[in-house]
């Protein structure tokens, strides 16, 4: 079983940094794809960038160039490094994975992914 569990938000002010991680657990062998959401209550869900096992990623979508995605294979752990951050970051960020199926990122737009954390909340302040 797939297990994902997201650490590192919190409060910070505007123009701080934030490092979220994912650490990961319970995947067989194979490429599998491991991406970065957030979602704000009543928005729909945003995906942010991803990451294969192989190292190969996708985005991030947007943020001017803020945030970066990375991963340390030999701790299962993927990072979404966020700096100057803003107010309109403030969301619930969760992480997710799977198996790769085709492109990341085709998989990673359509946010197709089988396994997701719990999630870690994100509030920049003005």
């Amino acid at each position: 079983e797939v297990q994902l569990v997201e650490s590192g938000g919190g409060l910070v002010q505007t123009g701080g940094s934030l490092r979220l991680s994912c650490t990961a657990s319970g995947f067989s062998s194979g490429d599998y794809v491991i991406g970065w959401f957030r979602q704000v209550s009543g928005k729909a869900r945003e995906y942010i960038a991803c990451i294969t096992s192989t190292g190969v990623t996708y985005g991030p979508s947007s943020a001017e160039g803020r945030f970066a995605i990375s991963s340390d294979n030999r701790l299962n752990v993927v990072y979404l490094q966020m700096n100057s951050l803003k107010p309109d970051d403030t969301a619930t960020y969760y992480c997710a994975g799977d198996t790769q199926y085709g492109s990341v990122g085709g998989q990673c737009r359509r946010a197709d992914f089988g396994s997701w954390g719990q999630g870690t909340q994100v509030i920049v302040s003005s």
